[in-house]
């Protein structure tokens, strides 16, 4: 397929994707306790329809759920795809563009405003589309994930790089030296939008972007002198576009296009949460102290919203300390556990989504694909 062909495809499905997207992540979403996290309606945001007054920096939505933290400043920073908070630096927040810039991702400060930028020397960005900060727990050094896993047409490419640089540490322009790793999925190649890093553990984690979605285990002991592979450890949401792990380990949340989803571990759902109205939600991390999620969304001058946890999935987030009963294996909480993924290999995570709205994301997609395959014909 021609890159026209291609750009065609990619920019009807993106336009799929928004409209069955927009009146869902708007809508109340109830968390696995019963409550109903509720928002007072879709605000406008980027030419998003729904209209309504967006709040300004610091200000409190309608709901009193969420609260415009800051708009990026930097035109530079156009297709902003993943987000992270410095585990070192206080208020700087970490984010890169999606495919089509180079390898450089910016610092930002809590006014939005750009700190420094910082390329990776030696790195490629095919397509970009999700980063993390962590801490590494053998050494205590901090480091920075840049995830090169788009594959728009899921298998295109014969493998993915991650990128593994040290933290900068002063927000200066700079080049920096990253290791690149190179992956492989155990079931053939697909899209994927989130990569998680397990404060406790070390071990990374993608999170494929599907209607039936699963999250990957890296192995414990990456290497740079062969290809890694990926091993599917649990089901993942539908159609997941960014991950985190809380800053304890104790769980990890689940961006889609909907809302997001807490996690104990992979299929133990703690609480689903609703977030803000976005033109394309595309980005989900913690903040230092773990109370709340930061979300984003693409676009020159987009947004990052800061969400609070609620209280009960706070609560239950709390690390939990291994059983050491009976004939099991020792179970860690928020550690996805391998030997429990064939038990739900062929299981999906609609994360609540009601039924009604996968089968008519099913059908436009179904539709679109005709669209597509009409207009490859007239452009070839």
């Amino acid at each position: 397929m021609g890159s026209r062909r291609v750009g065609i495809a990619a920019g009807v499905l993106t336009a799929v994707g928004l409209v069955v997207a927009g009146p869902v992540s708007a809508s109340a979403v109830t968390s696995a306790g019963g409550v109903a996290h509720t928002q007072s309606g879709p605000r406008a945001e980027g030419g998003e329809p729904g209209g309504g007054k967006e709040p300004d920096s610091g200000e409190e939505s309608g709901s009193g759920k969420e609260r415009l933290l800051f708009r990026f400043k930097d035109p530079r920073i156009s297709e902003s795809s993943g987000l992270a908070v410095s585990p070192t630096h206080k208020n700087v927040i970490y984010t890169h563009n999606d495919s089509g810039a180079g390898p450089q991702f910016y610092a930002v400060g809590p006014d939005g405003r750009t700190l420094a930028v910082f390329t990776l020397a030696g790195a490629a960005a095919r397509d970009w589309e999700a980063m993390a900060a962590s801490v590494d727990p053998s050494t205590g050094e901090s480091v920075l994930w840049f995830a090169d896993i788009g594959d728009n047409l899921n298998g295109a490419w014969p493998d993915y790089s991650i990128y593994k640089v040290t933290e900068p540490k002063t927000m200066r322009d700079a080049t920096l030296r990253a290791t690149r790793y190179r992956f492989r999925y155990e079931d053939g190649g697909r899209n994927a939008e989130g990569i998680m890093v397990n404060p406790v553990t070390g071990r990374l984690y993608v999170v494929s972007k599907q209607f039936s979605g699963s999250i990957y285990a890296a192995p414990a002991k990456l290497r740079t002198d062969k290809v890694n592979i990926l091993r599917r450890v649990g089901p993942a949401p539908i159609m997941a576009t960014d991950a985190a792990y809380a800053p304890d380990g104790s769980s990890f949340v689940i961006r889609t296009y909907f809302s997001a989803s807490l996690y104990q571990a992979p299929g133990e759902l703690i609480s689903r949460v609703s977030m803000p109205s976005l033109q394309q939600a595309e980005s989900i991390t913690y903040t230092r102290d773990g109370k709340s999620l930061l979300t984003g969304s693409e676009g020159v001058n987009s947004p990052v919203y800061e969400v609070p946890l609620p209280a009960s999935a706070v609560a239950k987030t709390a690390p939990s300390a291994p059983s050491r009963t009976g004939t099991g294996p020792t179970r860690v909480a928020g550690v996805p556990d391998a030997s429990a993924s064939n038990a739900d290999a062929g299981d999906g995570d609609s994360s609540g989504v009601p039924a009604g709205v996968i089968a008519l994301w099913l059908g436009v997609a179904l539709g679109a694909t005709g669209i597509i395959a009409a207009i490859a014909r007239r452009v070839s």
